[in-house]
């Protein structure tokens, strides 16, 4: 029972030191802006990425190293895809809860999501899908050193003519 109670010290010292550390980085705004993040996912987050933007050229390299891009494969003339067995799996936890809590606090997240489902694919290759997405959008907003903004993503999805923007009218309307 001591060495639990010193463990949970030890946890709340580190959750207190992360906060403030997070509080004071540069960076911070950026990812405390993202839907659903809180105080928990954001610090995470701002690690995935971290503090070297050159250490990813595009978004794809960042989503491969996460392993969030899917796997293609082909043997013969047999084809199949899967998810990246080796790269790091907190790393991908994280992106993938995030992904999962921006369904609460994003409408076209859980937009997209239900399009995904609908689309046949299980509730966790829609999450993969979705966070897919999101790594893409926050890597812009890293790369640009600029906080999501909800209202601004949707109005270049709108320009862009994507199809979730028409399901997303669609859904409004039929409320």
């Amino acid at each position: 029972m001591i060495e639990l109670a010193g463990a949970l010290t030890s946890i709340t010292t580190f959750d207190t030191k992360i906060e403030k550390l997070f509080e004071f980085h540069p960076d911070a705004e950026l990812f405390a802006a993202l839907p659903g993040a809180g105080p928990h996912l954001a610090p995470r987050l701002l690690v995935a990425f971290g503090e070297e933007r050159d250490r990813y050229q595009t978004a794809q390299d960042l989503l491969r190293f996460a392993g969030i891009a899917p796997m293609k494969e082909s043997s013969g003339q047999k084809s199949w895809v899967h998810w990246r067995w080796s790269c790091p799996k907190f790393l991908r936890q994280t992106f993938v809860h995030w992904a999962l809590q921006t369904r609460k606090h994003s409408f076209w997240a859980d937009a997209f999501y239900q399009m995904q489902r609908q689309k046949g694919k299980t509730h966790q290759a829609a999450i993969r899908a979705l966070a897919f997405k999101w790594i893409r959008i926050v890597f812009r907003c890293w790369q640009n050193r600029q906080p999501y903004n909800e209202v601004k993503y949707l109005m270049a999805l709108k320009r862009k003519g994507s199809a979730l923007v028409k399901n997303l009218a669609l859904a409004e309307a039929s409320k």
